[in-house]
């Protein structure tokens, strides 16, 4: 027997799965050239954000206008600032995510 989950619906669970979505998504990455309009960074994963989150502007979960190409570290922390956690990150986690970092890249050319 597996382990069960509580089931969690975020704001924006059905838009997220609907055909219409994944449309949207392509063309806000395509209008926004591929690029976190942020930082600038090309050739990353991107996350198609809302500027005003589906759960405060539902009616614009799909308006182009309120949607923005982030990459994960600029998305990650716009959803921190949102959510409340303004604290730096402690420097112990900080060490963590080098550490981390620096076995990718060790591993990225032990393979090279």
């Amino acid at each position: 027997m597996g382990i069960v989950r509580p089931k969690y619906d975020r704001h924006g669970a059905a838009v997220y799965r609907s055909p219409r979505w994944k449309r949207v998504r392509f063309l806000v990455k395509r209008r926004d050239g591929w690029r976190c309009v942020k930082c600038g960074a090309t050739g990353v994963r991107l996350e198609v954000d809302h500027i005003r989150p589906i759960r405060d502007a539902p009616e614009l979960a799909y308006d182009m206008g309120n949607l923005q190409s982030l990459c994960v570290p600029c998305h990650s922390r716009k959803t921190r600032l949102e959510t409340g956690m303004t604290t730096p990150v402690p420097p112990a986690r900080r060490a963590w995510k080098r550490l981390v970092a620096e076995l990718a890249t060790e591993r990225k050319t032990e393979h090279a």
